[in-house]
């Protein structure tokens, strides 16, 4: 809107960037797509009628190419998981992976996070998010395209059931530590461990992180929970 002030300007979790699909990943969309993506709707999901089974959910946000996504879906089919994601080629392989491993308790929302949580995630609602790698725009210029911030924590947290967790991972330490503040000056939030915690056994570990760790990246783990 013309009138609309910088600082009310609606801010997007996430910022657009090419990618070409590949014919795997474009045929899974062809075929895959309707049955396993959530449409973006102004009206909050039924959690219980949208899996097969009733059970505590996950959501992944930012989940890139999806390849811990459906490892750990495939580790704990008694949760159901809902993966978060713009880029298209990795909604393409995730779908891929989805119907390879045949994966009922998994499923995509191609759409705005913040807009998802605001519309579709009822208050106290969802028992754990993960944001695992999220892009650290590490050039100064460019921090405000960073996805943590507080006001999408405050309403990231507020979507989680009292207990439920919120668990990070980041390989770029300046944006760790601005992670550690936001969470911790979030009310809602308590730290579990007194500053970062110790890493998570069943979080696979992804190609790009391997990468990381050959260039000497620092691996920082963040969970907090809802009090």
């Amino acid at each position: 809107m013309e009138n609309e002030k910088p600082e009310e300007r609606k801010i997007k979790s996430f910022v657009i960037r090419g990618g070409r699909l590949s014919s795997l990943q474009q045929r899974a969309i062809d075929n895959l797509y309707d049955e396993h993506v959530i449409p973006f709707s102004e009206t909050p999901l039924n959690l219980q009628e949208l899996f097969s089974k009733s059970q505590k959910t996950i959501i992944e946000i930012g989940f890139g190419m999806g390849a811990t996504t459906s490892k750990i879906a495939a580790e704990f089919p008694d949760t159901n998981f809902i993966g978060i994601e713009v880029h298209r080629p990795g909604i393409g392989k995730l779908l891929s992976e989805i119907d390879n491993l045949r994966l009922k308790n998994l499923k995509i929302i191609e759409h705005d996070a913040v807009e998802v949580l605001e519309k579709m995630i009822e208050p106290e609602s969802i028992d754990g998010f993960h944001i695992f790698f999220p892009d650290p725009w590490p050039k100064k210029k460019h921090h405000k395209r960073r996805l943590i911030k507080s006001p999408f924590i405050n309403l990231l947290s507020s979507r989680l059931k009292q207990g439920g967790y919120l668990y990070s991972v980041t390989d770029w330490v300046p944006y760790a530590e601005q992670m550690l503040e936001v969470y911790s000056n979030e009310k809602m939030l308590e730290n579990k461990y007194k500053e970062y915690a110790s890493p998570i056994s069943w979080r696979p570990r992804t190609k790009f992180e391997m990468k990381g760790l050959k260039k000497e990246h620092e691996i920082r783990e963040l969970w907090f929970t809802r009090t």
